[in-house]
């Protein structure tokens, strides 16, 4: 069983200050590699030093599996992602909104999952957005959130969706341009995860090599040997590792054929995974602040108690940033994202939406290990080898019971 309702809530949050009562213009401004332009926008350079407890109506979809809660106060953006299975928080929840001057127009804020369009960060972070909460034929529900966004007149609108035996997220993009004139816009999911020496990323196996933004550098990857954002990694240090990253580095994969992109902690045996069509969502990308001086500060300046995160990001139309894309008068893209929980299944080789693989061989030995997103009874285990069934086992497996 799906529900959704609206709930008031109260979360200590440090205000943001007045909007500059002239707009700047800021054309020349260079930001996320692109153009910093921000009108009609005003701009917000002050964020307050004094926490209260603020008032927001929040949005939660819940099923057996998942709680989810959307503040649209706040862009819509995800603010919590619960696994009800594994009982904790499968996305970084940050129990303050401790903003920075971080965003295009000003106040930005880390933790959930933030949709960044049109621009790099979503200028409309800090602004209402309308909502509809929609009950569907089989059972799920689904959450709507909708902005005609101010700078180029383009509708975008994200559908929330949870189903009454999935233990997933379904995010439904749909861009629409109102225009009569060619538009550029990108989409990037954002989840931030928390993170501490145990935390790894997971990258397909066939990601061999990183790309800085705007492709200026490179590494290989997992394993970097050379010198990236200045840091000196020979003779070799694996940066899927987030103890391994001293500095604010970002990677994004050049290519893959896989569909997933994640994380996971192994001290707690859970992870966050991301599954959607690699052709139309090439984006695999994580952010860190850095395991030093410089980091540790910034998790101070970000939230009060909750330490700090990566973030895993996806991109859809594009492998890189600030790539955009192009968007035709009267033209609508309509794409889907998958964000789940799973647990005990450790590094993933291979993923769909029902179902996470990881296969390890060491020495005589070969572990193998099956995550589903939903209950599959008497579930047919296969191994091939040279074309031919190995071994093979038939297990009841569940988000309950990792085979």
């Amino acid at each position: 069983m799906v529900q959704a309702w609206t709930e008031q809530i109260i979360i200590p949050t440090y205000e943001i200050g007045e909007p500059e009562k002239n707009p700047m213009f800021l054309e020349k401004r260079i930001y996320q590699g692109s153009s910093g332009v921000v009108y009609p926008h005003p701009v917000i350079e002050k964020i307050g030093d004094e926490k209260v407890d603020k008032q927001y109506e929040a949005i939660f979809l819940e099923n057996d599996f998942i709680k989810i809660m959307i503040l649209p106060q706040l862009g819509g953006r995800i603010q919590m992602a619960y696994d009800k299975i594994q009982q904790r928080h499968f996305v970084y929840y940050n129990q303050v909104i401790k903003p920075a001057l971080v965003g295009l127009i000003g106040p930005w804020v880390s933790g959930g999952i933030e949709f960044n369009w049109p621009q790099h960060h979503r200028p409309s972070t800090f602004e209402l957005v309308d909502f509809l909460i929609k009950e569907n034929k089989d059972g799920s529900k689904t959450v709507w959130i909708n902005e005609v966004e101010i700078m180029f007149h383009t509708k975008g609108m994200a559908g929330f969706t949870l189903y009454p035996d999935k233990a997933y997220l379904e995010i439904k993009g749909k861009l629409y341009n109102r225009t009569f004139f060619p538009q550029t816009f990108l989409w990037w999911a954002n989840p931030a995860v928390k993170v501490n020496d145990y935390y790894q990323s997971v990258f397909p196996p066939d990601v061999h090599a990183v790309f800085d933004h705007g492709k200026r550098d490179v590494s290989s990857f997992p394993i970097a040997k050379g010198k990236y954002y200045k840091v000196d990694y020979s003779p070799g240090t694996d940066i899927s590792w987030y103890k391994n990253i001293p500095v604010p580095t970002s990677y994004m994969a050049i290519h893959s054929h896989y569909d997933f992109i994640g994380g996971y902690e192994h001290d707690t045996q859970a992870g966050v995974l991301h599954v959607a069509d690699h052709h139309i969502s090439p984006g695999k990308k994580q952010w860190t602040w850095g395991n030093g001086n410089f980091g540790h500060a910034w998790d101070k300046n970000l939230t009060d108690e909750d330490g700090p995160y990566i973030e895993i990001m996806t991109g859809v139309f594009t492998d890189n940033q600030p790539d955009f894309s192009w968007i035709q008068p009267n033209e609508e893209k309509i794409f889907t994202q998958y964000f789940m929980p799973y647990s005990k299944a450790g590094m993933i080789k291979n993923a769909t939406k029902e179902a996470m693989l990881n296969m390890e061989l060491q020495a005589n030995e070969m572990s193998l290990k099956v995550y589903t997103s939903a209950l599959y009874q008497q579930a047919h285990i296969l191994f091939y080898y040279q074309n031919n069934i190995f071994w093979e086992d038939v297990f009841d497996i569940s988000p309950a019971k990792v085979f």
